[in-house]
């Protein structure tokens, strides 16, 4: 079983400390959801466990082994989706589901025709398949980020506000997506500023210097 910890976790932007002394623990089927105001480090955070940007101090670990021995095998582990939804203008959404498949090495064939659709029906985007990235609202943009997750799966998802711009039935589908990547074994890492949480997610509250740690 999969086990993803952090141990005293120090991130420092220019010369303010957003958090220190962080330790966080998540296992396999495991959720965290990170809370606080803006800038308490919740973004940073989620860029340190991608290892976007590396901490000031303390250590990430994969089952016992430092991320930092091997940075490019836990990106290979992780899915994160920030702020910036990254849509080619040119590609059409089914284009650029299938680019996200074969770069992370989804497959070719049938394998990536079959996850694409899986894809386009988990976040309802199967009618817009053909519609390029310049004519789509800013809630089927973020659709399409998201949808990215699941054409090549990985154990790891982190998600930066994965519900911003999304109605109603687009977050009810972001819940179905996140609970059946859970119940595979899958974790997640999500920082929210308000709504439903995942069921039994533990939650981490930044905003103070020492932001101590949860388990999940």
């Amino acid at each position: 079983m999969a086990v993803f910890t952090g141990h005293d976790l120090t991130c420092i932007r220019g010369e303010r400390t957003v958090f220190t002394a962080l330790d966080f623990r998540l296992e396999a089927g495991g959720a965290i959801v990170l809370m606080g105001p803006n800038g308490s480090g919740k973004s940073s955070l989620l860029r340190i466990m991608a290892g976007l940007i590396p901490p000031a101090a303390g250590t990430l670990a994969w089952d016992g082994e430092p991320v930092a021995d091997d940075p490019g095998i836990h990106r290979s582990r992780l899915r994160y989706v920030g702020h910036a939804d990254a849509v080619k203008a040119a590609f059409t959404v089914a284009e650029d589901l299938r680019f996200w498949a074969a770069f992370w090495g989804g497959g070719t064939g049938v394998v990536t025709h079959e996850a694409v659709a899986g894809a386009l029906e988990a976040f309802g985007l199967s009618r817009l398949a053909d519609a390029p990235g310049q004519f789509l609202s800013a809630g089927q943009r973020r659709r399409l980020a998201l949808a990215r997750a699941l054409v090549a799966p990985v154990p790891l998802w982190l998600l930066d506000e994965p519900r911003t711009a999304l109605d109603d039935e687009a977050q009810n589908r972001l819940d179905a997506a996140v609970a059946r990547h859970r119940q595979g074994g899958g974790m997640i890492v999500m920082a929210t500023h308000g709504g439903p949480l995942p069921e039994h997610a533990s939650v981490l509250h930044l905003g103070t210097t020492a932001a101590g740690g949860v388990a999940c």
